[in-house]
């Protein structure tokens, strides 16, 4: 689905919904991860090819983030205990 669609489920959703409602939460997480994938696309396909010394390292830092449904910042361990 596209980060608009998103937007309009988000923007029917509030109409009815409390700020709490399990429903409404998860339509704004999948707002923010389309418009994340989008402008992730958007850099990648702009931007030169890199080296696998270039690319190793960068796949390495995006490989350390952990996805979590119910805990966590979604960026990488280390952030998460700096955060608490």
């Amino acid at each position: 689905m596209s980060w608009q669609a998103e937007r309009a489920r988000l923007a029917f959703l509030t109409r009815s919904r409390e700020p709490d409602d399990p429903d409404l939460v998860e339509a704004r997480r999948n707002l923010r991860a389309e418009r994340l994938a989008e402008h992730v696309r958007k850099v990648v396909a702009g931007a030169p090819k890199l080296t696998p010394e270039q690319r190793d390292p960068r796949w390495d830092a995006l490989a350390g983030f952990k996805a979590s449904e119910d805990q966590g910042t979604g960026a990488a361990p280390e952030a998460d205990q700096q955060r608490d």
